[in-house]
C-alpha cells in the first residue's frame, strides 16, 4: 500500500511539473521570438548604416550603446514594476485595476523620458568631453535626436507589452513585433538609401517604426474582447498609484541596468588597454554572443515572472513555488545545452564575426569563458523575473550592486591591467560578479517563504485598494488600520 502511494505521489508531482512545463512554454517561447525580433531592429539600423561610411557606422554604434543605457534599458527596467502590480492583480481576479496600473506606469514612463531626451540633445558635449572624435560626436547627438520621438513611443508600449504579457496574451506580442519588423526594414532601407539620409534615415525609420509598434498595441487593448476587463483607460485613480509603482519599478530599474552599466563600462575601459582595437573588438563579440542568448533568457524571465505574480496573487503559493523551480530547471537546461555547443565550436566561433585569424584565436580562447557566464546569465535572468514576480526586486538591486560594483568591476580592472590579462582579465571580472550575483539571488529564492510572499500580495493588492478609494472620497482614514484589521 505504501509504495502504491508513493508511486501515486510521483505520478501526480510528475503530472503537476509538466502542466507548469506548458503553462511556461506557452509564455516563454513568444516572448523569446519577441525578444528577438525587437532586438533585430536595433541591428537592422546598424547593419544597413554601416554600408554608407565608416564615420556613419561609428556614430550609430556609439548613440546605439548610449540611448540604450541612458534610455531605453531604463524604461525597460522602471516597467518592471508593473510585473508585480499587474500580474499579481490578475492572479487575485482584480482585473480592473490592471488598466489602472498600466495607466499610472504611461504617465510615470512620460515624465521620466522627458530628463533623458534633454541629455540626448547634448549627447555631443558627453562625448567630446570623453575625449570621443568631434565628428563622431556630432553625427551620435544628430542620431539621438531622431530617436526621441521612439523614446516617448517606448513609454506607452512598453507598460501595454507587460500588461499582456502579465495576462498570459503573448501570441498578439509576437504577430505585432513580427509585422513591425516587416515594416521595419523596408523602411529603413528605403530612408538609408532611397532617400540617402544616412543615419538620420535609419533613427527616423526606428522612430517610425515603434510608433507603429504603439499603434497596434493600443488597437489590440483598444478593441479587443481578451482585454475587456482590463481596458486602460485615462483616470485619476492613476494618479493616487504613481507612489506605489516607482516603489518596484526604481528597484526594477537598477536591478536590470547595473549589470548593463557594468558591461557598457568594460567595454570603455577596453579601450586603454594595448591594441585596443583587438581587445575591444573580442570583448564586443563576447558581448553580442552573450545578449545574443539573453533574448532566450529574457523569454524565462516574463514566464517566470507572469507564473509566479499570477500564482502569488490568486493565494497559491506551492504552484508559486513549483513555478520557479520549474522555469529554472528549464532555463538551466537550455544554457547547459548551447553552453556546450558555444565550447564545442570555440575553435571557429571568430570566423562568424571576423576573418582575422588574431581575433579568432583570441575569441576560442575566451569561450570557456564565455560557455560559464551563459549558464550564471540564464541563471540570474530567470530569479530576476521571479523576483519582479514576487516584488523583492529591492533585494536584487543590491545584490547586483555589490557583485558587479564592489567585485567584478574591481576584480576585472586588477586582471585586465596590473595582472596583463587584457580582455580575458575584464570578461573574468564580470563573470566573477555574474558567478556571486547568481549565486546569491538562488539562496534567496530557495530560502524564500512563499506563504508570506502570498500575503504580502494579498495586503498589496488591498492596500492599494483602499488608497484608491481613500483619495476618491477625500477620506483621512489611515490605511494601516484596514491592514491590520
Amino acid at each position: 500500500m505504501e509504495m502504491a502511494g508513493e508511486r501515486k505521489q510521483k505520478s501526480e508531482r510528475w503530472a503537476d511539473f509538466s502542466t507548469e512545463v506548458k503553462k511556461v512554454s506557452v509564455i516563454a517561447v513568444p516572448m523569446v521570438v519577441v525578444a528577438v525580433l525587437q532586438y533585430m531592429m536595433q541591428m537592422v539600423a546598424v547593419v544597413m548604416v554601416g554600408h554608407v561610411d565608416q564615420l556613419s557606422l561609428s556614430s550609430v554604434a556609439i548613440a546605439t550603446s548610449l540611448t540604450n543605457v541612458t534610455g531605453f534599458s531604463l524604461l525597460s527596467g522602471l516597467v518592471g514594476g508593473l510585473e508585480t502590480l499587474c500580474g499579481q492583480a490578475f492572479g487575485a481576479k482584480q482585473h480592473d485595476k490592471i488598466g489602472i496600473y498600466t495607466c499610472s506606469a504611461i504617465i510615470s514612463l512620460l515624465l521620466v523620458c522627458i530628463p533623458v531626451s534633454i541629455s540626448w540633445i547634448f549627447l555631443d558635449k558627453f562625448l567630446i568631453l570623453i575625449g570621443q572624435d568631434p565628428m563622431i560626436s556630432l553625427e551620435a547627438r544628430k542620431y539621438s535626436v531622431y530617436l526621441i520621438p521612439a523614446l516617448f513611443g517606448g513609454a506607452i508600449t512598453k507598460p501595454l507589452v507587460r500588461s499582456l504579457q502579465s495576462q498570459s496574451l503573448t501570441m498578439p506580442l509576437l504577430l505585432s513585433s513580427m509585422l513591425v519588423l516587416c515594416f521595419h526594414v523596408p523602411l529603413c532601407w528605403a530612408f538609408v538609401f532611397k532617400f540617402k539620409m544616412g543615419s538620420v534615415g535609419a533613427a527616423i525609420a526606428f522612430s517610425l517604426s515603434n510608433w507603429f509598434y504603439l499603434l497596434l498595441m493600443v488597437a489590440y487593448v483598444r478593441f479587443s474582447t481578451m482585454c475587456e476587463d482590463t481596458r486602460v483607460t485615462i483616470s485619476i485613480e492613476a494618479l493616487f498609484v504613481i507612489k506605489e509603482f516607482f516603489q518596484f519599478a526604481v528597484p526594477s530599474a537598477v536591478m536590470v541596468c547595473l549589470k548593463w552599466w557594468a558591461l557598457e563600462v568594460l567595454i570603455l575601459v577596453s579601450g586603454l588597454l594595448p591594441n585596443p582595437k583587438l581587445e575591444t573588438s573580442v570583448l564586443s563579440i563576447c558581448l553580442t554572443i552573450s545578449t545574443l542568448h539573453f533574448t532566450i533568457q529574457y523569454g524565462f524571465g516574463a514566464a517566470a515572472s507572469t507564473r509566479v505574480s499570477n500564482e502569488l496573487g490568486a493565494g497559491n503559493p506551492k504552484a508559486a513555488r513549483l513555478a520557479v523551480y520549474t522555469t529554472i530547471f528549464l532555463a538551466i537546461t537550455e544554457a547547459i545545452i548551447v553552453s556546450a555547443a558555444v565550447f564545442s565550436c570555440r575553435s571557429f566561433l571568430g570566423n562568424a564575426y571576423s576573418n582575422e585569424m588574431a581575433v579568432v584565436n583570441y575569441v576560442a580562447s575566451m569561450a570557456p569563458f564565455i560557455s560559464l557566464s551563459l549558464i550564471t546569465d540564464s541563471l540570474q535572468a530567470v530569479i530576476s523575473g521571479i523576483a519582479r514576480g514576487s516584488g523583492w526586486q529591492h533585494i536584487g538591486a543590491y545584490v547586483n550592486l555589490v557583485a558587479f560594483y564592489v567585485f567584478g568591476i574591481p576584480v576585472a580592472v586588477v586582471l585586465g591591467f596590473p595582472l596583463h590579462l587584457k580582455a580575458k582579465g575584464l570578461w573574468i571580472g564580470i563573470m566573477v560578479g555574474s558567478i556571486i550575483q547568481s549565486t546569491s539571488l538562488s539562496l534567496i529564492t530557495g530560502v524564500t517563504d512563499w506563504q508570506k510572499q502570498a500575503m504580502k500580495a494579498k495586503e498589496r493588492i488591498s492596500k492599494i485598494t483602499l488608497l484608491v478609494y481613500n483619495n476618491n472620497k477625500g477620506n483621512d482614514v489611515d490605511i494601516r488600520e484596514y491592514e491590520c484589521a
